[in-house]
C-alpha cells in the first residue's frame, strides 16, 4: 500500500476523518462509511503500518500558551565551509532542530536557503532569538523576516481526493 493509487475510497475516507478528528473511534467512523468497526481498524493499522498515517499529535492554540507572535524567516547560508568543517547546510539542519522556537524549517529553490516559521512569546523573544541564536549561528550569512498579522487558514489536513 505504499503507493497513493493503492488506496480505495474507503481509505481515503478514513483518512480525511482521522485528520479532522484522530481520537474519533472506530465505531463512529464504521458507521459513517459504512464499515464494521472492525474493519475500520484493520484498515488503520494497515495504513499506519505502510507509514501514510505517521504519527498522532495534539494541535495546540499557540495564543492559549501565551505564545502570540509567529513569524516566517528566510535564511541564507554561507555556501563555502572550512576544510575540516561540515557542510554548512548539515550544520544549520543539524543546529535547527534544537531551536524549540522553530516550529517548522523548510529547505528552498531560490535565493533563499531555508524558510523557518517561528511561534514566540512577544517581539522580545523574536529579538532574543534572532540575536543570541539565529545570527550567530557560523553558517548564516543574511535573514529576511515577515511576521503574521492574521492567519487567515491554518490547518494540517491534506487534501485527499476520492
Amino acid at each position: 500500500m505504499e503507493d497513493a493509487d493503492a488506496l480505495d475510497r474507503l481509505d481515503r475516507a478514513i483518512l480525511r476523518r482521522l485528520q479532522v478528528n484522530g481520537r474519533e473511534t472506530c465505531e463512529s467512523m464504521g458507521e459513517a462509511i459504512g464499515l464494521s468497526a472492525s474493519a475500520v481498524l484493520r484498515r488503520i493499522k494497515k495504513l499506519e503500518d505502510a507509514g501514510i498515517v505517521d504519527r498522532y499529535v495534539a494541535l495546540l492554540r499557540p495564543e492559549a500558551l501565551g505564545l502570540g507572535l509567529m513569524a516566517y524567516v528566510n535564511v541564507r547560508l554561507e555556501k563555502r565551509s572550512d576544510g575540516n568543517k561540515r557542510n554548512p547546510m548539515d550544520e544549520f539542519r543539524a543546529s535547527v532542530q534544537a531551536w524549540p522556537e522553530v516550529v517548522e524549517c523548510t529547505a528552498l529553490t531560490g535565493e533563499m536557503d531555508f524558510l523557518l516559521r517561528l511561534v514566540l512569546q512577544d517581539m522580545s523573544a523574536y529579538s532574543r532569538f534572532m540575536m543570541d541564536t539565529l545570527l550567530r549561528h557560523p553558517a548564516v550569512q543574511d535573514c529576511k523576516t515577515s511576521f503574521v498579522m492574521d492567519r487567515v487558514k491554518a490547518t494540517t489536513a491534506l487534501p485527499i481526493s476520492g
